[in-house]
């Protein structure tokens, strides 16, 4: 139907845009004071860049992904995540040649073939960060913090972080193995993905969500208990930083998140309070990636949380989030001359930074004062013949009720010292 948004899809209307612009301003906020700098990229790409970065074993390329051809003949996939873009971007314009580490964020709309549920839409928001060009553990922990601060900001409660080492090529060979005997001897007990996936990304069956296929693999072997020497120190030093500055965690050995270039260091925040979709961000450390996608051996690290499933945690402890800003002054007017002189007055408050609008229906003045309550307007300034003549204007204060007369030339002063 015309008048209906696609499935999985939603407008956000003004009195709610306000909440959205709360969660991304203080997102800005927080970059701005961990140094990272915004980093807009395509909404659509070349499949491939998801194919070889994002990994072809998992759900998002498999089942989820928006794909299509355009006329020229070639793939293209709306972005289902930021982390390969961004990987994309910071090659294809020489970023790797600068100082480093590069930081960089991003906020904007993803794009997945998903079933729709509480916190789960085709079209949904992240906030995401990515960090390029340094392998330190220091960074793995900054990371992490920063994500936690950004909840911090938002005032969200009982959060948990749970983080896990997946290893890197050396030492994943060897869990891999271990894995396979286990998965092996319960084949017939997983879901078709996963028997599907046992042979080409065993790791993956891990990350499955259905409940039987989760408890047949309790006892699985973890990546934790076969981390090489390099892995085990760089998660050991990971984790003292972070006790450094008091961010508590789990450590959590089935965590492998749902795409294929996380290595080291893998993250996510949880929140049971809201569903089933209790994930309200993650990330974690992608080390391989700029290689995967034709570039150096560059280290990496990121995250991306959320926005619709942090409005509805916030939402469901009962926040109190900016709504609808309220007009700072409503010019009411009476007869056309009224109206051209209003009209200038408005357009001289806006240039100098007072919102204000003015009647554009011919309403009865009654009518343009109820009007201006609906607006929440602070002042309402009354001009009709009689004040035209004397050059004044009624200026109405709305929460007192409060009236006087204030010379058309002094209608901003007075408005601003209304507002100090």
């Amino acid at each position: 139907m015309l008048t209906r948004v696609p499935k999985g899809t939603f407008d956000v209307l003004p009195g709610e845009v306000e909440k959205w612009q709360f969660l991304e301003e203080t997102a800005r906020r927080l970059c701005r004071d961990y140094g990272y700098r915004e980093l807009r990229t395509p909404i659509f790409e070349h499949t491939e860049l998801f194919l070889r970065g994002v990994g072809d074993t998992t759900d998002v390329v498999e089942k989820e992904m928006y794909t299509f051809q355009d006329k020229g003949g070639r793939s293209i996939s709306l972005r289902p995540e930021g982390t390969a873009p961004a990987a994309r971007a910071y090659l294809e314009h020489g970023l790797h040649a600068g100082p480093q580490p590069v930081k960089v964020f991003y906020i904007g709309p993803m794009f997945r073939y998903a079933n729709v549920q509480a916190g789960r839409y085709r079209q949904f928001h992240q906030f995401g960060i990515e960090v390029f060009g340094s392998g330190d553990p220091l960074v793995d922990a900054e990371v992490v913090a920063m994500a936690m601060e950004y909840y911090r900001r938002l005032r969200l409660r009982d959060m948990e972080l749970h983080i896990n080492s997946v290893g890197c090529p050396h030492c994943r060979p060897v869990h891999r193995e271990k894995l396979l005997e286990f998965l092996r001897e319960r084949l017939e007990q997983l879901c078709a993905d996963c028997r599907s996936r046992v042979h080409r990304n065993p790791l993956r069956v891990l990350d499955c969500k259905e409940e039987e296929c989760r408890r047949v693999t309790e006892g699985a072997p973890t990546t934790l208990d076969y981390l090489c020497s390099e892995c085990r120190l760089h998660f050991e030093q990971t984790l003292s930083y972070l006790d450094e500055v008091g961010v508590q965690y789990v450590v959590d050995g089935r965590l492998v998140r749902g795409l294929d270039y996380y290595t080291r260091t893998a993250f996510e925040i949880m929140m049971p309070e809201i569903g089933a979709q209790s994930s309200i961000g993650g990330g974690g450390r992608y080390d391989g990636l700029v290689a995967q996608l034709g570039g150096p051996a560059v280290p990496g690290i990121g995250f991306a949380i959320g926005l619709e499933r942090v409005l509805a945690a916030l939402e469901k402890q009962g926040a109190v989030l900016p709504g609808r800003e309220s007009l700072q002054v409503f010019v009411a007017v009476v007869g056309e001359e009224a109206r051209r002189t209003g009209f200038k007055i408005v357009q001289e408050l806006r240039s100098r930074g007072v919102s204000a609008d003015l009647d554009t229906q011919n309403r009865s003045l009654k009518a343009q004062m109820k009007y201006a309550n609906r607006l929440q307007a602070a002042m309402v300034a009354i001009i009709g013949e009689e004040e035209l003549k004397r050059g004044i204007i009624q200026l109405r204060d709305m929460e007192s009720g409060q009236q006087h007369e204030v010379k058309i030339e002094e209608l901003y002063s007075a408005v601003a010292k209304r507002g100090r």
